[in-house]
């Protein structure tokens, strides 16, 4: 059976402190906007489109942001690790351990949109290996299994 990646997983309060923390690391500032971009991402129980969230700092902020204004900023979370890109979806999630990068393996609920992370090194270790078998340096890997979850399937 395989091993699955295990840590700690901030929440709340202490996941903004634990993501502006990485965010200063990789060099760049934690702005007011960029953290109610992270509140707002935060918020969501599934993951959530550019549109979705600048609707959320919108009404926050008593005033209109633009969804390219906010593609920018989740493109610096992505690649500082504070968020992570459902590709299937073009939509975002919040890192749940921003200051910890590895592989990650998302599950897809096709019927309610729910979208669970797995950290599984193993599987993610088999798939560059077998990406550098064939000569292909795999930089960021995104594996995505789409289907039911347990709630939708009962």
């Amino acid at each position: 059976m395989a091993q699955a990646h295990r840590h700690h997983e901030p929440q709340g309060a202490e996941l903004a402190t634990v993501a502006q923390a990485a965010l200063e690391r990789a060099g760049e500032q934690w702005t007011t906007m960029r953290a109610s971009v992270f509140a707002a991402l935060a918020g969501f129980d599934r993951p959530a489109s550019a549109y979705d969230i600048a609707d959320s700092v919108s009404q926050a902020a008593g005033r209109r942001v633009a969804a390219n204004s906010i593609y920018r900023i989740l493109d610096l979370f992505v690649g500082a690790n504070l968020a992570r890109k459902v590709e299937s979806a073009n939509a975002y999630i919040v890192s749940a351990h921003p200051d910890c990068r590895h592989d990650c393996i998302f599950l897809v609920c096709d019927a309610c949109g729910q979208t669970t992370h797995l950290d599984d090194d193993a599987i993610t270790r088999g798939v560059r290996a077998a990406a550098a078998s064939v000569g292909f340096a795999a930089e960021r890997p995104v594996i995505e299994v789409r289907g039911r979850c347990a709630a939708c399937c009962a």
